[in-house]
């Protein structure tokens, strides 16, 4: 029987992508390269941190303070490996690693480099046991799931015309139960974030925390763009039955005039610790104290990650968990 795994069970290695010259990074190279030394820096200390890059022989001396990394020289078109990284399911031989189709969130960016970093891991003897290439566009930030046969997605990211026009919801429902063996699939009908190139990435607005447990994205400002669409996704997550717990959004941060898409909802659990985005925020403290009274047996590790949030993504989009 197949199941994927919940992200806060045993992994092995998180991986990442350091940005490069050839990336929508470079106008502030120095900038994320320094915010993702500190990423990698904090996520090493938890376990093992495997880092792309283009350039070797500066990546080593970047991260030259991380004992607990791997870093390999491989191209890429941009950073974020959640979306094109492999995904690990099990099943009774083991280990599965799934290869989909990556088309840079409908076709906003290039994504012929991306696409081919599964394969090359596997052919290096980086990715373990099977690697299953799936002929449908799908992106890791845009399904949470609670490790026990429930995941959690949007209806305008996975119903995008640009992603599978040739799959109905219905179809689109089937295989993924079918793939990672999973029972229900909650489609979020609502709940958006400004600048978000993803098409609402449910990554940036509700997760599975435990499996009875989704923390959530909330708006408290009624005169906030997100407040009716948030609080309309607030309320049908009070039907699914799961125990809720809302995470407040930071105050709004623009860039170069632009709002940016900042959550609390975008962290990343490693092994004995979830690495929470912050924004130099009143709510930084808050959240951190909301997630430590949740996961009492966790660390939480604050992050600045308002870099990050200028290419419109965060820590859980900048990283993918390895399980093997």
């Amino acid at each position: 029987m197949k199941r994927i795994f919940a992200e806060w069970e045993k992994q092995s290695s998180l991986l990442l992508v350091l940005p490069h010259e050839k990336t929508d990074w470079t106008p502030y190279l120095d900038e994320i390269l320094s915010a993702y030394k500190e990423f990698i820096k904090k996520a090493s200390m938890y376990e093992h941190c495997t880092v792309l890059c283009a350039d070797k022989q500066s990546a080593e001396k970047l991260l030259h303070e991380c004992d607990n990394i791997t870093v390999i020289q491989l191209p890429t078109n941009d950073t974020w490996v959640r979306d094109f990284g492999a995904i690990n399911a099990e099943d009774e031989g083991g280990i599965i690693s799934y290869d989909f189709i990556f088309n840079a969130w409908g076709g906003k960016f290039d994504s012929l480099l991306d696409n081919t970093v599964n394969k090359k891991l596997l052919e290096s003897g980086h990715i373990k046991g099977r690697l299953i290439s799936v002929p449908m566009v799908f992106e890791g930030g845009s399904m949470d799931n609670n490790g026990a046969g429930v995941a959690i997605t949007t209806s305008k990211c996975l119903l995008d015309k640009n992603r599978n026009p040739h799959m109905s919801k219905n179809e689109i429902d089937a295989k993924l139960k079918e793939l990672f063996g999973l029972k229900r699939i909650i489609w979020l009908e609502h709940g958006f974030l400004k600048g978000d190139d993803t098409d609402s990435h449910v990554d940036t607005l509700a997760r599975f925390i435990t499996e009875d447990t989704i923390a959530y994205t909330t708006c408290e400002d009624e005169k906030d763009e997100h407040f009716e669409e948030l609080k309309k996704m607030e309320k049908q997550l009070q039907s699914t039955g799961f125990k809720l717990l809302p995470l407040p959004l930071p105050k709004p941060i623009f860039y170069n005039n632009e709002r940016l898409p900042a959550t609390y909802a975008n962290f990343v659990f490693v092994n004995g610790a979830v690495l929470l985005p912050t924004y130099n925020d009143a709510n930084d403290a808050r959240v951190k104290e909301i997630l430590s009274r949740a996961l009492p047996s966790h660390e939480i590790i604050g992050i600045n990650a308002a870099v990050f949030i200028r290419q419109h993504g965060s820590l859980h989009c900048a990283s993918m968990n390895i399980f093997e």
